[in-house]
């Protein structure tokens, strides 16, 4: 980074790095508690589940929006010299961050199950789809500005999370066409990159 520059990651990426890990241990926790009796039974696992996933999604959806569309209102342009991390590498540094908060979480669930079956493991795929849904939020907020937002790496921590926390003072912007993600964090498609 020559002149000043600063590293840069993108700030949809950083809050969907967390969604597929979250997503994919819930289900999996869920399936697996399914198959325990538990003390209050499958059915009404599975009910409070239902009623877990949902609530989950819904608060990790709209939590910090407020903060979220105050940093990107006030978002400054990326300088000639800063540099945008790549997708990959903004995901690996969340996931190995969080990797031993994902375990615990993931065994949490699975030992939930014995009292109530299946209801942490959907709870824990709930706090996955309100990620992915706040990143999508995210992105229609970017096409509708036409820009991408990223966030200093430095106030990322070095766990790469928390895109919107204390410590982050302001975003910066690019031009729609920057990185290698699309508005969201999705990875680019190969058409859009030409």
């Amino acid at each position: 980074m020559a002149r000043g520059g600063q590293g840069l990651a993108r700030v949809a990426v950083v809050v969907r790095a967390g969604a597929a890990p979250l997503w994919w241990l819930g289900v999996f926790a869920a399936g697996i508690g399914v198959l325990v009796p538990g003390v209050t039974g499958r059915r009404i696992g599975v009910l409070s589940g239902a009623a877990l996933f949902i609530v989950a999604t819904a608060v990790v959806a709209r939590s910090r929006r407020k903060r979220y569309a105050a940093l990107a209102g006030a978002a400054a342009r990326a300088g000639k010299y800063d540099v945008l991390q790549d997708r990959a590498v903004t995901v690996r540094t969340w996931r190995r961050g969080h990797r031993w908060w994902l375990l615990a979480a993931f065994a949490a669930a699975l030992g939930s199950s014995f009292a109530v079956p299946a209801a942490g493991g959907m709870l824990l795929a709930g706090t996955g789809a309100g990620l992915r849904l706040k990143a999508a939020w995210l992105g229609r907020r970017e096409k509708a500005d036409d820009v991408l937002l990223w966030v200093r790496v430095d106030w990322l921590g070095s766990r790469g999370g928390g895109p919107a926390g204390k410590p982050v003072k302001g975003y910066r912007s690019t031009g729609i066409a920057a990185g290698d993600a699309a508005p969201g964090g999705a990875r680019r498609r190969t058409a859009e990159l030409v």
